[in-house]
């Protein structure tokens, strides 16, 4: 049975901004579907212990006052959302998460902001990932389709529902509808081994980047477009009298934005 009809782990967060490395969840989805089985889902209201800015609660509807009033502790939704994926990944079901680089690395360095063990590392390391990402997958196999790859767009093209845009549970089973069309119409997706596959994502997702990167240069814009996936290296240490390195920009939305916010 091909991977895209046993179960999948499909997970989503909204944030407090566009960038991993410093801004927070506010919320997050983990929802257990396919093989046959009910859907199990898991969600968090998380109060990101700042203040979430004007614009991205224009975007998720989450105010800093609902957050603080009613979200969990930051600290303690971390460690919950990291333990619910590990031990998903341990049972060798695959994350389904679009624009993975984002959820995942934020993620990451919200684990280690609060001390939590990183999801890495629960699983044994980067071999023991298996993500699948839907907007690594739609640009290798629809790489000159014009117009946007946001995941509202992505689902009006492969004629997924998305209800509720911008909500964590939404866009999660959203992301996982389109993993799942994507497969159905595409034989070399459904007939590649999981571990195989997120191997080739590794290496797709940096073409991607570079070819985004090729572009902004034409164009006369010298942006770096982040070419790790599924999880941003750390920063490497800055040696005292050196300059910081300039952020990396993702290829999220195909403009030289940092991050998306969470698709």
């Amino acid at each position: 049975m091909s991977w895209h009809m046993r179960r999948l782990a499909a997970f989503d967060i909204e944030t407090t901004g566009i960038d991993p490395q410093s801004d927070r969840i506010v919320t997050a989805a983990v929802s257990l579907a396919g093989d046959a089985r009910p859907t199990v889902d898991h969600d968090w209201l998380v109060d990101p212990g700042v203040e979430i800015p004007a614009g991205a609660t224009a975007v998720h509807g989450i105010t800093t006052d609902h957050a603080r009033a009613e979200g969990r502790a930051s600290a303690e939704a971390v460690e919950e959302i990291t333990a619910v994926l590990a031990a998903q990944l341990l049972d060798h079901v695959p994350v389904i998460a679009f624009n993975a680089r984002f959820d995942l690395t934020c993620l990451d360095r919200e684990a280690r902001r609060h001390g939590v063990v990183p999801l890495v590392d629960r699983v044994g390391g980067p071999d023991g990932l298996i993500v699948v990402d839907p907007f690594v997958l739609d640009k290798q196999f629809d790489r000159y389709r014009r117009g946007k790859r946001t995941l509202g767009a992505v689902c009006e093209h492969y004629r997924v529902r998305l209800d509720a845009a911008h909500t964590a549970n939404a866009d999660a089973i959203a992301a996982a509808r389109v993993a799942w069309r994507l497969a159905q119409a595409i034989a070399e997706l459904r007939q590649t081994e999981l571990r195989a596959l997120h191997g080739q994502q590794v290496l797709w997702a940096a073409e991607q980047a570079a070819s985004l990167e090729q572009y902004f240069r034409e164009q006369g814009n010298d942006e770096q477009v982040e070419r790790d996936w599924p999880i941003v290296a750390l920063p490497a240490p800055v040696a005292a009298g050196e300059p910081a390195a300039e952020p990396v920009a993702s290829h999220a939305h195909e403009q030289p934005t940092l991050f998306a916010l969470a698709a």
